[in-house]
């Protein structure tokens, strides 16, 4: 009985873990689709959208972005609603609410996927920490010297540049140099 029980759940686990997977492959396929401009619309709004909540970040707070955000969209909804009902009301019909099938829709996580992003996040820190540890305990001379010189000589660097593009501005009838030179 117990031995039956368990192949009866492990074949619920294997199909719960199939539908999880598909879905992050459909998520990842519609995210492909997105960025390669397979359907311009979607990626122009897509595009579009992002920029604009890149602004505002970078302007405003994260917090006052995300309420202004989710009250635009609010009103949105509300208004749709409304236009919805109004219609409904003048047609005399009984179409419902216009949201039924997203209210419908099953949005609960499920723990598989939830294990799923555990696991490939932490892949992802163990290889952070062991690059942090190599790095920082001297494993290699030359990629430790390297995250501490960089820096220091892009400013060197971006110093120069500009200590002689001011000295160029200065000396009358200099020849100006572009980037491209």
């Amino acid at each position: 009985m117990k031995m039956a029980d368990r192949t009866g759940s492990n074949s619920s686990e294997s199909s719960s873990s199939n539908s999880s997977s598909s879905s992050l492959r459909d998520l990842a396929h519609s995210a492909l689709q997105l960025i390669h401009w397979k359907q311009p619309k979607k990626s122009a709004a897509a595009f579009g959208l992002s920029l604009l909540v890149l602004v505002s970040v970078a302007t405003l707070s994260i917090i006052s972005v995300m309420s202004y955000l989710l009250l635009a969209f609010l009103c949105v909804t509300i208004t749709f609603r409304v236009y919805k009902s109004v219609i409904q009301a003048i047609q005399k019909s009984d179409d419902g609410h216009p949201f039924r099938s997203m209210l419908e829709r099953d949005i609960s996580v499920s723990s598989e996927s939830v294990r799923q992003l555990a696991d490939q996040s932490l892949i992802h820190l163990n290889w952070f920490s062991s690059q942090t540890r190599r790095l920082l305990l001297v494993e290699d001379l030359v990629d430790s010297l390297k995250i501490q010189i960089d820096r220091h000589i892009e400013l060197v660097r971006s110093t120069v540049e500009e200590t002689l593009q001011k000295m160029q501005d200065k000396l009358p009838g200099a020849v100006k140099r572009t980037k491209a030179e």
